[in-house]
């Protein structure tokens, strides 16, 4: 799966030990349901907090079988997850084509949430994939980059999970204004929650600063979505806070939430 780093960013094994569910395919799709309807999942006033969906979230699943997929533009969802289940894994997609602003964020939820930070990497390093597709895979063939650097190495690492939360917002784009709350997320076979989904960027760069919580320096410098450095570029006020993902290509989505 990759490298792990508990609280204070010192490293630590990679898998302590296989990690098996506790419940069948069956018992985690009835407990979707049962937490959409329970939230109001979809709906579009009277939905629970964020902090009720994560709390819902702690009363059905072991902490153990949780994971957060972070891209590190921000900490609010770490923390948030974190309240109520400390030392969760916090699943970081490591590229290799990640801004510095993007890597310094990621030490810094290491060091000072109660977190642990699993680094999930490609099976091929980047020099390993130029060699076999060609350099600049990413401005050639985006979708196949994704698959192999991003949508592949996340699959494989929510193997053995029950639930994992995303930061993912309705406010994004067209393709996420239906998110609800709690869904089944068929392709990887879990509980699939979204607990920001109603939130906008204010509000989370708002929680950022009410809970001292690590905020990627580019997310308020013109990059309201930030994905890898050579397919991100800076967004005007105004603007689809995800126009700047994959700039002059017809791509919107790397493949994860889709």
């Amino acid at each position: 799966m990759g490298a792990r780093s508990r609280r204070g960013g010192a490293p630590v094994t990679d898998i302590d030990s296989p990690r098996q569910r506790l419940r069948d395919t069956d018992e985690l799709q009835a407990l979707a349901a049962e937490g959409a309807a329970e939230l109001r999942s979809g709906a579009t006033d009277g939905e629970a907090s964020a902090a009720e969906v994560v709390a819902w979230v702690a009363r059905h699943f072991d902490v153990r079988r949780a994971a957060v997929a972070c891209s590190m533009a921000d900490a609010v969802l770490p923390h948030l997850v974190s309240e109520a289940l400390p030392s969760v894994d916090v699943l970081f997609l490591d590229t290799g084509y990640h801004f510095l602003e993007t890597r310094i964020t990621r030490d810094e939820v290491a060091r000072s949430l109660d977190v642990t930070v699993v680094d999930v990497l490609p099976e091929q390093t980047v020099a390993e994939q130029d060699a076999q597709y060609g350099e600049r895979l990413w401005s050639r063939d985006p979708g196949l980059c994704c698959q192999l650097r991003k949508v592949a190495p996340l699959q494989k690492a929510l193997s053995g999970y029950e639930v994992w939360f995303t930061g993912v917002r309705r406010d994004e784009a067209p393709t996420r204004t239906g998110t609800p709350l709690v869904q089944w997320d068929d392709r990887h076979g879990l509980v699939k929650v979204n607990p920001l989904a109603a939130w906008e960027l204010d509000q989370l760069v708002g929680y950022a600063g009410e809970h001292g919580v690590p905020l990627n320096l580019l997310l308020t410098n013109g990059y309201p979505s930030i994905g890898c450095e050579p397919c991100t570029k800076p967004v005007a006020p105004g603007d689809d806070p995800r126009s700047g993902r994959w700039a002059g290509l017809t791509k919107t989505e790397c493949g994860i939430h889709l």
